[in-house]
């Protein structure tokens, strides 16, 4: 427990940082990343981020100023808002993993087959996990 919550802590920390250099608070950053495997209703991304909706729409309101984001009505459900990242909503979220030097050093240092273990691991381990 304690190895997992330093490595945690050093990605969050790698993260904090690089979404920094983009201007973005953390939690900005995380909306980027979560809106990168694909559009999101606002409730959904509120409970994927483990956050209140109203926080969440705070967040938008900002990454759409910035046009990193757009929010687009359901085409089931005309009341539902689902967010897209934008292109430079993409370029910036791009940008931010690139500038996470410290961990992409220490995911460098492992070989593909330590890699695929590892993601299997952490697989098996938070399957029953949010996706966040």
């Amino acid at each position: 427990m304690e190895l997992l919550s330093v490595s945690l802590g050093v990605y969050y920390g790698d993260f904090t940082v690089a979404a920094a250099s983009e201007d973005l608070t953390a939690s900005q950053g995380r909306t980027l990343t979560v809106l990168r495997r694909g559009p999101a209703a606002m409730r959904a991304l509120a409970e994927s981020m483990t956050c209140d909706a109203s926080n969440v729409t705070g967040i938008i309101d900002r990454l759409e100023k910035r046009g990193l984001v757009r929010r687009e009505a359901d085409a089931s459900d005309r009341r539902v808002k689902n967010v897209v990242l934008t292109a430079e909503g993409e370029r910036v979220t791009d940008a931010i993993r690139a500038r996470m030097r410290t961990t992409q050093d220490g995911l460098d240092r492992l070989g593909d087959q330590d890699r695929e273990h590892l993601y299997a691991l952490l697989e098996r381990v938070f399957a029953s996990g949010s996706p966040s």
